[in-house]
């Protein structure tokens, strides 16, 4: 008898599991509805011998720990209709994006938030949306290395707020036109607008390779209150070869110009640099990335050189993913001035007597990124 029982109880059990409903996943049922969402998670500490507040983007400070980024993405984009996206950060990098912004200093920022309208082969955007400039973007997790490029800090615009239309002439060409407030301005209070143009064509998976252009006025010169109005204008492009599964090589390319560089009267100023990359995994979880970096401020614009200067910087970054959710970065990197340029003490403490400075600057830091 008690045999008997046991065995009409493990035909009970055997019975409910096979039949227990699965139980679906969030991102089961936001696929359903045509909705995608993902986040992530970017720390991380980095020392150096100097102070990179006045070249480098988001690693501004000196021997810190910090939360780069926290992000999270929500996005209903289908391929007819309306859509909308809105993309949110918080962390040190938002600050700086921010403060980019309108000179607000605040850790959040809405990096993303647009209204989308798709029909046939035009998709047309308004809100406020990131740059078609560059290689690389603020989404760390979109970065083979930690800390940014020179032309990506100095070169290029972050984020614009207006309108984007994308055209696909055929399955491997787009063009791209808007119209925007101008670089990285949420809000204006005056007329010049900034125009935007781009060509991306991708033949094959091998290949790929996109240009951009922005013409327009700017208001104000970058961190001051010296109003110019004048012509600002860069020309960007990134190539992109996929030599096998496991290598792949990059060049970005960019061209600027200011007009009234320093002011109402004044001359107008050029700068153009090219970044190289080489990205090679090793397996599912190792990976190298290099890049290389060539700036030249012919005119002193950027760096407030008198008759201008060349800058270089170097960049090792070894990738460890021991999941798919997960990645460990270590990074070294060397930046060169042709003049004495990078900060070794600290500006803001030496008011009267300024800084020292040298032409050399040099970073080890470590990032952990979890994705989500």
């Amino acid at each position: 008898m008690p045999q008997v029982l046991l065995a009409a109880d493990q035909s009970i059990d055997a019975g409910n599991s096979a039949t227990a409903p699965a139980v679906p996943s969030w991102t089961d049922v936001l696929n359903a509805w045509g909705i995608s969402a993902n986040g992530y998670v970017a720390t991380s500490y980095y020392a150096s011998n100097g102070y990179p507040a006045n070249i480098h983007e988001f690693d501004v400070q000196h021997d810190t720990f910090q939360l780069d980024e926290a992000g999270f993405s929500v996005a209903y984009q289908p391929k007819q209709g309306f859509g909308a996206l809105v993309d949110v950060i918080a962390g040190e990098d938002a600050r700086i994006l921010h403060i980019a912004e309108d000179g607000q200093d605040n850790s959040f920022d809405i990096r993303q938030a647009f209204l989308q309208y798709a029909i046939g082969p035009l998709t047309v955007i308004g809100g406020k949306f990131v740059t078609l400039a560059g290689a690389e973007v603020i989404n760390p997790t979109q970065n083979t290395d930690f800390s940014r490029s020179l032309l990506f800090t100095e070169s290029e615009p972050l984020d614009h707020t207006g309108v984007r239309a994308t055209y696909a002439v055929t399955s491997t060409l787009n063009l791209i036109a808007g119209i925007n407030n101008g670089w990285n301005i949420t809000s204006t209070s005056y007329g010049p607008k900034t125009g935007e143009t781009g060509i991306a064509w991708t033949p094959d998976k091998t290949f790929s390779l996109s240009t951009s252009a922005y013409f327009g006025k700017t208001e104000y010169l970058p961190g001051t209150t010296v109003m110019v109005d004048a012509e600002k204008t860069l020309v960007d492009v990134v190539g992109t070869y996929n030599a096998t599964s496991a290598l792949t090589f990059v060049v970005n390319a960019d061209w600027d110009r200011q007009e009234r560089a320093f002011g109402v009267g004044t001359e107008a100023a050029t700068w153009s640099g090219v970044a190289a990359y080489v990205n090679y995994a090793f397996n599912d979880r190792w990976r190298v990335s290099l890049r290389g970096e060539y700036l030249d401020d012919a005119d002193g614009y950027l760096t407030a050189t008198p008759d201008g200067q060349h800058l270089w910087e170097g960049t090792a970054t070894l990738g460890y993913d021991p999941t798919k959710h997960f990645e460990l970065r270590l990074e070294g990197r060397y930046d060169a001035s042709q003049n004495d340029f990078y900060y070794r003490t600290n500006p803001n403490l030496s008011p009267v007597t300024g800084p020292v400075l040298a032409d050399s600057l040099s970073e080890l830091a470590v990032q952990g990124i979890f994705k989500f």
